[in-house]
């Protein structure tokens, strides 16, 4: 069975809602549902998004709605499973093409395409993936099922396994980060022109193809110690103890789904407990926020002296991802303040862009020196902000995994290019 297949399959399992009334009109009315639906999610989380909000936009009485998704559940995994078979369909058109780079730059392409046919509104927004986990687990399943075939779909255009576990887990890593690169666009693509989206796209292909580093550079990554150079010697244990569980919380769950009962829980202790380090939820949030800013920033400043630029941009993105699969990690994943307040969520993006730019000051200086070759360094910033965020996802495709195998399978390909020699044996 085929990823599309696998999709409508899923789509099937939705709990069917009484038929609406009979009309030309039915079609669109549910398109604009689904289209409302998916602004919502993205803006609120699929938590914190709710049927009456929907309903509302698109000025339907909420009852309305259950004519077409009985329940928001089933709205929400309407929504995904329509993003999932966008993203099948751009890899059947890449899959025509002779080699693993052109397929993954023409991947890049058409995910660039739709991204302009969004935002010029030609076509309505697709729900973001990154809040998959905040559906209970029934749902969650339904969209899995139509997921993985979709991811495999991806994979193909990488290569095919021979057989052997090492080739399979590093085009497992290799097609995550295709991916990361493609889905994270979404978060920057907007400070471009839709008549530079090609260029943009063409870009991104660029760094993939030849990754960063000039030609001939050796690999040689910080080495994993066990612990993280980024902990923060100072801070209080029962502080940072709730604030690792809530960003585990934020990561799986989204804002709405990380309630203050839940992140309690987790290193059981009571609310009042909580509520003796912090004023409210909000205050937690944001201290998370800065408690893993702290972090890029310490990893950073540690990379500001000393080597070429190329040095300095492997010690700093090597050594993050090290601290994400610490035990003083996670950081909190940039997407999850997709449903914060309004104030909060500007001032978490502003400090991440500059956060990023500094990056792309470590890439100009090593364009500068030689080290590095001439890619578009706001770009590549952004690719490397992108990747260090999505370390944490490879428990997923890399089952057992250790941190030296992450940083071989996945960075490297960013890194030196999609086939630099992770594939050997």
């Amino acid at each position: 069975m085929n990823a599309r297949r696998e999709a409508a399959a899923a789509a099937s399992l939705i709990t069917p809602a009484p038929p609406a009334k009979s009309g030309a009109g039915r079609g669109v009315r549910r398109r604009a549902v689904l289209d409302a639906a998916a602004r919502l999610f993205n803006r609120r989380g699929l938590r914190g998004a709710t049927l009456a909000e929907v309903a509302a936009d698109v000025g339907l009485a909420t009852n309305s709605i259950t004519y077409y998704f009985r329940r928001k559940e089933d709205l929400a995994v309407a929504c995904l499973l329509e993003a999932i078979e966008a993203v099948v369909a751009i890899a059947d058109e890449a899959a025509i093409h002779p080699t693993g780079l052109q397929r993954a730059q023409a991947f890049i392409d058409g995910y660039l395409r739709l991204l302009a046919d969004i935002d010029s509104g030609r076509r309505g927004e697709l729900v973001r993936f990154h809040d998959i986990r905040a559906l209970e687990p029934g749902h969650r399943a339904q969209v899995v099922a139509a997921y993985v075939p979709m991811f495999r779909r991806v994979r193909v255009l990488l290569g095919r396994p021979d057989g052997s576990p090492r080739t399979l887990r590093a085009l497992n890593a290799r097609t995550l980060l295709l991916l990361t690169m493609a889905f994270w666009s979404r978060v920057w693509i907007r400070r471009y022109a839709l008549a530079d989206y090609p260029l943009v796209a063409a870009r991104i292909g660029d760094i993939l193809s030849g990754g960063l580093a000039r030609p001939g550079t050796t690999w040689s990554p910080p080495r994993w110690t066990g612990a993280s150079p980024l902990e923060d010697p100072a801070e209080d244990a029962m502080r940072a103890a709730f604030l690792k569980a809530a960003t585990l919380l934020l990561n799986e769950q989204g804002y709405r789904g990380a309630s203050i009962d839940r992140i309690s829980a987790r290193i059981n202790l009571t609310k009042g407990a909580f509520y003796h380090h912090h004023a409210d939820k909000d205050e937690l949030i944001s201290a998370c926020f800065e408690r893993s800013f702290a972090a890029i920033r310490r990893a950073q400043r540690s990379a500001a002296d000393g080597g070429s630029g190329w040095d300095r941009l492997l010690r700093v993105a090597g050594t993050l991802a090290c601290h994400q699969l610490s035990d003083s990690g996670p950081l909190l994943r940039f997407t999850s303040r997709s449903a914060l307040p309004e104030e909060m969520r500007a001032k978490a993006r502003r400090t991440m862009d500059r956060l990023t730019q500094r990056y792309g000051h470590i890439i100009v200086d090593g364009i500068a020196d030689g080290s590095m070759r001439p890619v578009d360094p706001s770009i590549a910033a952004d690719m490397v902000t992108g990747a260090i965020n999505a370390v944490v996802e490879l428990g997923h495709w890399l089952p057992g995994f250790d941190v030296d195998e992450a940083l071989d399978l996945f960075l490297r390909p960013l890194m030196l290019g999609l086939e630099s020699d992770t594939l050997a044996g």
